[in-house]
């Protein structure tokens, strides 16, 4: 039986098009681009003769001299690919056809279907979505080259630009229609689905693109049960309703039905959670067609999981070198920074996938000694005509004006982003890695550079011991490797994952991983104790970040991750888990929480403390307006003690004058000390608010402290965590392991629904009566399961999902994880602190 493989399905897709790509010039938007990095697609592209595949949002005139295929006539087809919804991406896509005046028709593939268009408030866009848009796409074009032509008579070709840029204040729509979509000139537009825009990290794990409108969608609004825009909402079982259910429901939904057409899978469904039965609800309501069973598909489970009923195993630091290589490494700029606020719902900044493997670091440490490096001549000369754009012309080719330039645009230029499924003489690095914890994964990529070495019969004195690897020994290797310019290009798969995980491996990045992880286990190992010993944890975890930062400021250093130090942030996201993990082992005391007053009293007060000495903390949502002030006052209380200081060491001549009556200037004293006092009644008023931004914040931590009794599919504690500290330094199995290992084995699971087909409500509340009503299937009767976890995945689940399937004596069993987004625990700290946080 053929195994499921989300990869190639991407692949097979691009190839449906080929008719459309060949001989036009493609462009694709910073989704797409996530997308078809991991899918490996670029290649494809060429095989099927497009001219070539440029930015949608940087498109410049220039991208029509880029030709892969050499043709020599213009080009006038252009095809345009969207993760975005139509309305999102009209504004690019309008002023990459007014910079094309050449072009004759223009095909847009967007991954979002005509239904969601016409489900989703926000868009204008009706239920023919893609023939009103061909007609409206049209009619801008045809006012814009109007108006574009006015101003070149008038003014001349050089104001063009400056009319493109105003284009993208005006309205995106236009509100007349007249129903054709051919223009004066002739330009034709078409607008068809394309589904997979997907980013397969492996045949058989993939999130969303953290830039196409899905991953970008509110999943909650604001309310008691809500935790973060960017979550679903607690399951505490009220939310029946799909009336008013979250946009980003509504398009996981369309999206999970199209990829199962896709795929020709025949779903059967099963939810855990509030959200994922709404979005369950909408599938099966949508259509018949995915149970119908007079077409040929295959069977398959859909297993939808809400991220908020696990919210520990995101927020801690497991043993996974996929998930340090994500944290470890930085991600590419986004081109949307702003969320966009929509009907009181605003659009969640995702992180891009897009991570950076900083090569040119690696082989170069000191970049001002490049020529010291031992760089050959060849790669140097590459390099430099790689990088003749930012030269002077007259020196090209001479070395030694252009060595006297700054060399750290060509270690710039060596960095790269992590390959996924893109295979490299035959071997899916990614894949491989991805099913390793740290150790593992660290030693197999060791394994394949030694392999590709001695492809290239190239030697490396380095000392190694068998079963490990370390930063030193993977960059002499990567340097070796990366000596000649053939070898550099043929094993860029592996030299760029060997880079990452080097860097992943750095003493820098491992010391303050295993910090984490040491207090996530002590954490842990509290919890099976006392309340007041988790407390007493948590609030020294708080002070020795605080004490840490001050010593920094003390040492002009900013960034204590060196010494494998925790911020003040980090205390904080210790100081979530520390209350999810209290949530789960004590009972509620004190006021709403799991500690006592005087417990949570002073976990207030070294938070109080901590704010007050560093007041640049970071993007926290509760100290929103009052970072300014707090730092203000810090300067203020610096800069009296710089006073204070000298006049100590100082004889005071006042204290000697005999005649104390010839001193003048009591009025001024008198105004010194009132502005003190208002200084000092300043400062009151500062600390009351503080503690009111504090005391709000502690609220919050009650409500994830609730989240086994407020979620309702945990309450019986069948998927509840069980302590395991001898394993797992990171603490225990996620809710994915023990919720796979548990329908393996066909145990009744609280909380889980079936979504009866149509076929199969129509047969219980008709033929049911007859005795002809339809048998409840289970998940593990299928031979292929995908769980999609509404909120986003890390690489620890995927990896201990595995590792479920592989404990359950079930071979046969093809496991698919997917999620809405990938999670880091920074990401998760952005989610419940930052600017999406419902607190």
């Amino acid at each position: 039986m053929a195994l499921v493989d989300v990869a190639i399905s991407c692949l097979n897709s691009i190839r449906e098009i080929e008719e459309e790509v060949k001989d036009a010039i493609v462009y694709i938007d910073a989704g797409c681009t996530e997308s078809f990095q991991f899918a490996g697609a670029y290649p494809l592209f060429l095989e099927l003769g497009a001219r070539a595949v440029c930015s949608l949002e940087n498109m410049t005139s220039l991208d029509a001299v880029a030709d892969w295929n050499s043709k020599t006539d213009c080009a006038n087809r252009i095809v345009i690919m969207t993760s975005r919804l139509l309305n999102d991406a009209h504004r690019y896509m309008l002023r990459c056809l007014t910079t094309h005046d050449a072009v004759q028709h223009c095909t847009v593939f967007t991954s979002i279907s005509e239904g969601s268009h016409s489900a989703i408030p926000d868009s204008p866009l009706g239920p023919d979505a893609y023939h009103e848009y061909e007609t409206l796409l049209v009619q801008d074009y045809n006012e814009h080259t109007k108006k574009s032509d006015k101003i070149s008579k008038d003014k001349g070709v050089s104001n063009f630009s400056s009319a493109l840029e105003s284009l993208t204040m005006e309205p995106i729509i236009s509100e007349n229609v007249d129903g054709s979509s051919g223009g004066e000139e002739g330009l034709v537009v078409s607008v068809r689905h394309f589904p997979l825009i997907i980013c397969p990290f492996t045949p058989r794990a993939f999130v969303l693109p953290s830039q196409g409108s899905v991953a970008e969608a509110s999943l909650s609004r604001q309310h008691e049960d809500s935790l973060s825009f960017g979550l679903p909402p607690i399951s505490t079982g009220s939310m029946s309703d799909t009336d008013d259910v979250p946009p980003g429901a509504t398009l996981t939904a369309h999206f999970l039905y199209q990829l199962a057409l896709k795929m020709e899978l025949k779903l059967e469904i099963f939810s855990l959670g509030d959200l994922s039965k709404n979005v369950g609800k909408i599938l099966t309501d949508m259509s018949s067609s995915l149970y119908d069973v007079g077409r040929r598909k295959r069977s398959a489970g859909l297993l939808l999981v809400d991220r908020t009923l696990d919210l520990t195993t995101p927020c801690c630091h497991g043993d996974s070198l996929f998930d340090r290589i994500f944290s470890s490494l930085p991600r590419a700029d986004r081109f949307s920074s702003q969320a966009q606020l929509k009907q009181g719902v605003p659009s969640i900044n995702r992180p891009s996938l897009d991570v950076q493997v900083p090569l040119g670091e690696l082989l170069n440490e000191e970049p001002s000694k490049i020529r010291d490096s031992g760089f050959p001549v060849g790669v140097e000369a590459f390099l430099r005509g790689w990088d003749s754009y930012t030269c002077d012309p007259q020196n090209v080719g001479l070395l030694n004006e252009y060595d006297k330039k700054s060399t750290t645009n060509w270690t710039e230029l060596l960095n790269g982003s992590l390959v996924a499924t893109e295979c490299f003489r035959g071997t899916p690095y990614l894949e491989a890695m991805i099913d390793r914890k740290t150790k593992d994964g660290s030693v197999l990529v060791k394994k394949w550079l030694q392999e590709a070495l001695r492809r290239e019969n190239i030697s490396v004195n380095v000392r190694a011991r068998p079963g490990y690897a370390t930063k030193p020994e993977l960059q002499a290797m990567i340097r070796a490797l990366s000596q000649s310019q053939s070898s550099l290009l043929k094993n860029k798969g592996i030299i760029h994952l060997a880079a990452a995980t080097a860097a992943a491996l750095d003493d820098s990045q491992s010391a303050k991983w295993d910090t984490f992880s040491s207090a996530e286990m002590m954490l842990n190992v509290s919890a099976g104790d006392t309340s007041q010993g988790l407390a007493a944890q948590i609030s020294d975890l708080i002070n020795k970040s605080a004490v840490a930062a001050l010593q920094a400021k003390k040492n002009e250093k900013t960034d204590t991750s060196s010494r494998g130090l925790l911020s003040f942030r980090d205390a904080l996201l210790l100081t979530i888990v520390g209350y999810i993990v209290a949530g789960e082992n004590f009972p509620t005391s004190g006021s709403g929480g799991p500690f006592s007053w005087q417990e949570e009293h002073f976990l207030k007060e070294a938070i109080v403390d901590a704010v007050l000495e560093n007041p640049s903390v970071g993007n926290l949502k509760f100290l929103n307006g009052l970072t300014e002030e707090l730092e203000g006052r810090l300067n203020r209380l610096k800069s009296e003690e710089t006073k204070e200081s000298p006049a100590d060491d100082q004889l005071d001549i006042d204290a000697l004058d005999d005649d104390p009556w010839g001193k003048w200037g009591d009025e001024e004293e008198e105004e010194v000390d009132n502005s003190k006092a208002d200084e000092s009644y300043d400062d009151m008023q500062l600390k009351l608010d503080l503690r009111d931004r504090v005391d709000s914040l502690f609220r919050f931590l009650h409500k994830l402290s609730s989240l086994r009794t407020r979620n309702l599919p945990l309450r019986e504690g069948l998927l509840a965590s069980e302590s395991s500290f001898s394993g797992d330094p990171s603490g225990n199995k996620g809710l994915l392991y023990r919720l796979i290992e548990k329908v393996l084995i066909k145990q009744e699971i609280p909380g889980l629904e079936y979504h009866s087909s149509t076929v199969g409500r129509f047969l219980k509340s008709g033929f049911g009566r007859f005795g002809l009503g339809q048998a409840k299937p289970s998940l593990a009767d299928q031979s292929v399961i995908l769980v999609f976890v509404i909120g986003g995945i890390n690489g620890r689940e995927v990896l201990e999902a595995q590792e479920a399937v592989s404990e359950s004596g079930r071979p046969d069993i093809n496991l698919v994880i997917g999620g809405t987004t990938l999670l880091t625990p920074d990401d998760m700290f952005d989610l419940l602190m930052g600017q999406f946080s419902h607190f």
